[in-house]
C-alpha cells in the first residue's frame, strides 16, 4: 500500500468510519438485495463481481426520488458533482474532484457521458430529461482502456430500457410549485416475433423562480421536450439489432446571477442608467436589460448490432448526433444597456465502435475493440455594444481620475469627439471551427488464475488529431487604439512642438526615439491607464504563418488489477490504471497567442496592437490512479469500500478572470481519497443507505494558474489545496415500504451534504480573486407514494425541503473591476405525480 493510501486509511480510522468505497454490493444469498447487472465494463457482470469503483442508480430510485436529469444524480452519488453555470447547456460533470468541459465547446469533458453505448461529446448533448431508464452507472477513476474517448476522470453510463416485445406502456403527470407541469409517456409493442418497438415522449415546463426587475421576466424557468423511438430486431437467435432515434429541445430563460460584491464600477453602471440588486447570495431578484435565453436542439440516430458466434460476441455501435445551440445573455448582468453576448454553436458528431467479447472462457475472458470519432464544430461569439456602453466608458474614466479620456483620444486621432468609440452596434465578433478525428484500439484480458483469483490486463492506444481556426470579423476600434503609438506621438509633440507625423519623426529622429522609449514603458506612457477600458483587444487570427492551429496526440494507457474472492460474500481488489484526454482548443475570443510565439508573430508582421499573450490550447491530460477496495455483503445488507490515490498530469483548467477565460494546464493535480457505500435492511420493509466520499486534493504543480490581464503577473498555486473540491460529501437515505390493503406504498427521504469549501483558487489580484467565497450543501429530499394493483400510482414529493441556498460558483463581474457575481442553487420545489401503467 502506498504512503498516500495509508494516509487515507488512517484518516478513516480517526474519523471512526468503517471505510469508504464503491456501490451497492449484491449477494445471491441475501433475500433483501436485488442483483444488479452492470454493462459499463463492456461485459455484463453483477455489481458485486466488478472489481472497480462504480455506483448504480436504479429506475426505482430515479422515479421515487424525482430525479429528472443527470444533474439531480449527485444527491444519491456523493462522488459526482454536477454544476450548471451561465446557461442551461453549460453543465460541468466532476467525479472525485476531477472534471471540466463547460463554457467552451473546444474543451472536451474529462468525465465521459455515454447513453446506450453512444458517446455524448459535450454536456449540452447529455442534459435532457432522462428517458425510460433501466439504470445509471457512474464509474469512478480513469476508464480509457474501456472507452474510446475522454474518460480520464470517470464515466457516466446511462442505460435505457429496450423494447420488451410485450404490449405495455405508462403515462405520468406532475403538478408542482412555480407552475411546474411535467408529462411523460411511453408505449411498447411488437410488429412480429422478431421485431419490437417503443416510443416515448416528455415535456417539462416550470415558471422561473427569479424575477428580473428590469424586464418583469421570470428567469431560471424550465421548458424541455424530448422524443425517442426504438426498434429492436431479432432476425435470428444469434443476432440483435437495435435502432434508436431521439430528439430533445430546450428553450429557457437561464441563468440568473446574484451580486456578491459591488466594486467601484457600480457607480459607473448607475451613471449609465443601470440598477444592481443589493449584494445577497440568496437573492431571487436581479436586474438585466434583457432576459437570458437558451435554445438547444439535440438530435441523434444510433444502431447497435450484436451477433453471437458461440465462443465470442461481435458488437457494432454506429451513431450520428447533432447539437445546435444558441444563447443570448446580458453580459454585464445589470439593467444598463452596456453589452450583450450571443453565442451560436453547431456540433456534428459521428462515432463507430467495433468490439469482440469472449463468452465465458474458463481460464481467460477477453475483449478487443476499436473506436472511431469524427466531429466538426462551428462556433460564433458576438458581443455588440448597447446604448449605454459609451456612457459607461466615460463614467469609468471619471472614476479612474481621468475624465474625458476617451474623448481626448478621439480628438488626438482627429475623430468626432463622443461619436467614434463605444457606439451602438460596435463590439466584437469572432468565428471558430474545430475538426477532430480520433481512433482508439483497446483490449482487456481477465486471467482466472484460480476459481477465486483473477488478474486483469487492459491496454488502449489512442490517436487524436485536431485542426482549429478562428477569425475576428468585427473588432472594437477603441480597444484597438495602440497605446504605445499614441503615447509616442503625444510625447514627441511635447518634446518638439511638432505634429506627430512620419515626416517629422524622420526630421527629428533623436526625439522620436526618445518618445518611443518613454511610450514603451508603461510607467511613463500617459495612456497606460486606457488599458483598463480596452476590454476587447484586437485578435490574432489563426492558423497563420506562425501558428498552424493543429494538434496531434497519441497515448498508450493501461489497466492492471488483481481481484480475490475471499468468500461468496467478500472480495477484494487492487489495481492501477491510467487515462488520457487529448489537447483541448480554446475556441472563445480569449484564445491568445502563447508568450513564446509573440516574437515570431511580430517578425511576421502579424502582431496586433495591445497584444495580450495567453493560450490557444491546453495540452493533453494524463491520469493515473492506484486503488484498493473491497465489496462485501451480509444477510441484511452490503458494505463496499475503495481507497485511492489519483492524479492528473496537465489537468486542463479554464478560469474566468473578469473579461474572459484563461485556459491552461495545471502541472499536476492529485487527490487522495476514500469512498464507501453501506446498505442495510433493519427490517424486511426498511432500507437504509449511507454513502460518502473523502477527498484531499492539491496542486502538486501549477505555476501558470492564472494571469492578471493588466499586469501580466501569473499565479503559482503549486503545493496549495485545489479549490471547489469538498473534503467530505455524504449521501444518506431511507425507504420504508408497506402495504395499504393490497396496494404497495412507500416513504422515502434522502439527504445530501457537502462540507464548506472555497469556491475558487487564489489570485493575487484582489479584483479577480474569488477565493474569498465558499459553499456548503445541505439538501433534504422527501417523497411518499402508493401504487395500486390496477397500475395507478400517486406520489407527493419535495426537493430541497429545507430551502437551503448555497453558491454554485462565483466570478469577477464582467468589465466591472472589483465587483463579483455568482450563481445560486435552486429553491425548494414540491409537487404531486400521478401515473398509470397499462
Amino acid at each position: 500500500m502506498s504512503l498516500s493510501l495509508r494516509r487515507v486509511a488512517a484518516a478513516l480510522a480517526l474519523a471512526g468510519v468503517a471505510a469508504p468505497g464503491v456501490s451497492i454490493a449484491q449477494d445471491d444469498s441475501s433475500p433483501f438485495i436485488e442483483e444488479i447487472v452492470v454493462t459499463a465494463t463492456k461485459r455484463a457482470q453483477t455489481l458485486q463481481d466488478i472489481p472497480i469503483a462504480v455506483s448504480v442508480t436504479s429506475s426505482d430510485t430515479i422515479e421515487r426520488a424525482q430525479i429528472q436529469d443527470i444533474s439531480d444524480l449527485q444527491s444519491v452519488v456523493p462522488s459526482l458533482r454536477v454544476s450548471q453555470l451561465q446557461s442551461s447547456t453549460n453543465t460541468n460533470f466532476v467525479i472525485r474532484g476531477f472534471g471540466n468541459g463547460a463554457n467552451n465547446p473546444g474543451i472536451e469533458p474529462s468525465v465521459g457521458v455515454f447513453i446506450d453505448g453512444v458517446y455524448r461529446s459535450r454536456s449540452a448533448g447529455a442534459i435532457s430529461d432522462l428517458p425510460n431508464l433501466e439504470r445509471v452507472e457512474v464509474l469512478r477513476g480513469p476508464q480509457s482502456t474501456l472507452f474510446g474517448k475522454n474518460a480520464s476522470a470517470g464515466v457516466i453510463n446511462v442505460v435505457t430500457a429496450k423494447p420488451s416485445g410485450e404490449t405495455a406502456g405508462k403515462i405520468s403527470g406532475t403538478i408542482g410549485n412555480y407552475g411546474q407541469l411535467i408529462a411523460k409517456g411511453y408505449v411498447e409493442s411488437a410488429f412480429s416475433d422478431t421485431a419490437a418497438f417503443s416510443l416515448s415522449a416528455s415535456t417539462n415546463t416550470r415558471d422561473g423562480y427569479v424575477e428580473n426587475l428590469a424586464t418583469g421576466g421570470e428567469l431560471n424557468d424550465r421548458d424541455r421536450q424530448s422524443f425517442r423511438g426504438q426498434l429492436l430486431l431479432n432476425p435470428s437467435d444469434a443476432t440483435e439489432i437495435r435502432f434508436i432515434a431521439d430528439y430533445d429541445t430546450i428553450d429557457e430563460k437561464c441563468c440568473a446571477t446574484v451580486n456578491l460584491i459591488s466594486g467601484p464600477a457600480t457607480n459607473a453602471i448607475r451613471f449609465a442608467g443601470g440598477n444592481i440588486v443589493a449584494n445577497d447570495p440568496e437573492a431571487l431578484t436581479t436586474y438585466t436589460n434583457i432576459d437570458p435565453n437558451n435554445q438547444l436542439d439535440n438530435t441523434g440516430l444510433s444502431m447497435q448490432i450484436d451477433h453471437d458466434f458461440d465462443s465470442f460476441t461481435f458488437t457494432s455501435i454506429s451513431s450520428f448526433r447533432n447539437v445546435d445551440s444558441r444563447y443570448d445573455i446580458d453580459a454585464d448582468f445589470t439593467s444598463a444597456d452596456v453589452i450583450t453576448n450571443e453565442i451560436l454553436t453547431d456540433i456534428d458528431t459521428f462515432t463507430q465502435e467495433f468490439r469482440l467479447t469472449s463468452n465465458s472462457g474458463e481460464f481467460m475472458d477477453w475483449m478487443v475493440g476499436g473506436f472511431y470519432f469524427d466531429e466538426s464544430i462551428d462556433y460564433q461569439d458576438d458581443l455588440p455594444f448597447g446604448t449605454a456602453y459609451r456612457r459607461y466608458l466615460d463614467a469609468l474614466a471619471v472614476g479612474a481620475g481621468a475624465p474625458g479620456a476617451i474623448g481626448t483620444v478621439e480628438a488626438i486621432l482627429g475623430l468626432p469627439v463622443g461619436q467614434a468609440f463605444g457606439q451602438v452596434g460596435q463590439g466584437f465578433t469572432h468565428q471558430s471551427t474545430l475538426d477532430n478525428q480520433a481512433i482508439s484500439l483497446f483490449t482487456q484480458l481477465d486471467f482466472h488464475l484460480t476459481d477465486s483469483f483473477t488478474a486483469t490486463v487492459g491496454l488502449s492506444y489512442t490517436k487524436d488529431e485536431k485542426e482549429a481556426s478562428t477569425r475576428q470579423t468585427r473588432g472594437d476600434a477603441f480597444s484597438g487604439v495602440d497605446r504605445v503609438e499614441l503615447g509616442t506621438g503625444v510625447i514627441f509633440n511635447q518634446i518638439t512642438g511638432l505634429a506627430p507625423t512620419p515626416q517629422n519623426f524622420a526630421l527629428v529622429p533623436q526625439a522620436f526615439q526618445a518618445a518611443a522609449g518613454l511610450a514603451s514603458n508603461p510607467a511613463t506612457n500617459p495612456f497606460t491607464g486606457l488599458q483598463a477600458f480596452q476590454f476587447l483587444p484586437p485578435y490574432v487570427d489563426f492558423p497563420n504563418a506562425v501558428e498552424d492551429g493543429k494538434s496531434d496526440d497519441d497515448e498508450l494507457t493501461y489497466t492492471l488489477r488483481l481481484a480475490y474472492d475471499i468468500s461468496d460474500s467478500l472480495n477484494v481488489y487492487a489495481g492501477a490504471s491510467t487515462g488520457f484526454k487529448a489537447t483541448s482548443w480554446n475556441l472563445s475570443r480569449d484564445a491568445r497567442p502563447f508568450a513564446e510565439d509573440v516574437a515570431a508573430l511580430t517578425a511576421a508582421g502579424l502582431r496586433t496592437a495591445n497584444l495580450i499573450p495567453g493560450t490557444r490550447f491546453a495540452g493533453p491530460e494524463e491520469a493515473t490512479v492506484y486503488e484498493i477496495g473491497l465489496k462485501s455483503s451480509f444477510e441484511r445488507g452490503s458494505f463496499n469500500l475503495a481507497l485511492f490515490d489519483q492524479s492528473i498530469e496537465g489537468f486542463q483548467s479554464n478560469a474566468f478572470i473578469g473579461t474572459g477565460f484563461n485556459l491552461t494546464n495545471a502541472g499536476k493535480q492529485s487527490t487522495v481519497g476514500a469512498e464507501f457505500d453501506l446498505v442495510v435492511y433493519p427490517t424486511d420493509s426498511l432500507q437504509l443507505t449511507l454513502g460518502g466520499t473523502w477527498l484531499d486534493p492539491k496542486y502538486d504543480s501549477f505555476v501558470g494558474a492564472g494571469r492578471d490581464p493588466l499586469t501580466g503577473v501569473v499565479t503559482d498555486l503549486s503545493g496549495e489545496k485545489a479549490a471547489n473540491i469538498n473534503e467530505w460529501s455524504l449521501s444518506a437515505s431511507f425507504t420504508y415500504r408497506f402495504n395499504i390493503g393490497s396496494n404497495d406504498a412507500y416513504f422515502r427521504g434522502d439527504y445530501f451534504y457537502e462540507d464548506l469549501v472555497q469556491i475558487g483558487d487564489r489570485n493575487p489580484n484582489p479584483t479577480i480573486d474569488v477565493s474569498q467565497f465558499d459553499r456548503e450543501t445541505k439538501n433534504l429530499n422527501l417523497a411518499a407514494g402508493i401504487n395500486t394493483e390496477s397500475g395507478l400510482g400517486f406520489s407527493v414529493w419535495v426537493r430541497n425541503a429545507t430551502d437551503h441556498v448555497s453558491l454554485i460558483s462565483a466570478f469577477p463581474s464582467v468589465a466591472q473591476s472589483g465587483s463579483f457575481t455568482g450563481y445560486r442553487t435552486q429553491p425548494r420545489t414540491y409537487g404531486v405525480t400521478i401515473s398509470k401503467d397499462f
